[in-house]
């Protein structure tokens, strides 16, 4: 994975196996820069990350990626926009199921199976 510089959190929920974020996406953040310049996009791989990163610190893994499942970009997300990343945690399958969206618009969805090592340190 690339190196965590996370957007600003907005606001913060979790409620059981799923955790809820709301996201602004800056237009100053060094992912748009170069991708592309006609028209800056955040790459797909930064909102990769930010699921890793912040799915793992939410349920208590180690960000120990095993596979990418369904991974879907359905809609590009620009500089200085407002999205919702939702995380649900399947505990049983090691599995963090994501999506990017706002309202009924969806951005980009995934599952991420993670190789099922606890982060110790949070867990004590």
């Amino acid at each position: 994975m690339i190196k965590s510089v996370l957007p600003n959190i907005i606001h913060q929920h979790a409620e059981g196996d799923q955790c809820h974020w709301r996201l602004f996406i800056s237009g100053e953040l060094a992912f748009f820069d170069g991708h592309f310049p006609e028209q800056a996009v955040l790459p797909g791989v930064t909102q990769l990350d930010w699921a890793v990163k912040l799915g793992c610190d939410a349920f208590g893994y180690n960000a120990n990626v095993a596979t990418l499942e369904v991974l879907k970009f359905q809609q590009l997300i620009l500089p200085n926009t407002y999205v919702d990343l939702v995380i649900e945690h399947q505990p049983q399958k090691s599995k963090l199921t994501f999506s990017y969206r706002d309202g009924d618009k969806r951005f980009a969805s995934g599952r991420i199976v993670l190789n099922g090592a606890m982060n110790t340190e949070r867990a004590s």
